[in-house]
């Protein structure tokens, strides 16, 4: 599980809108936009490319976010 406002807040601090992330990725926007709002996964590869746009110094704070009930 993935820490939403985190990412959100990333992006907008880099500057990055989703269609440009979903393009860096290599999905269609609207499955970019799928992950991020229907709790769907982000495969290792793409965390690994949205760390590497979005320059994120830590990401465990973002994409091992720990569910609270």
């Amino acid at each position: 599980m993935f820490d939403k406002k985190r990412l959100k807040a990333a992006m907008v601090l880099a500057g990055v809108n989703g269609k440009t992330l979903a393009n860096a990725l290599n999905i269609n926007e609207s499955t970019f936009y799928r992950k991020m709002n229907a709790n769907g996964d982000f495969t290792r590869s793409e965390i690994n490319e949205i760390i590497r746009v979005l320059k994120i110094e830590n990401p465990a704070e973002i994409f091992f976010a720990e569910e609270l009930a």
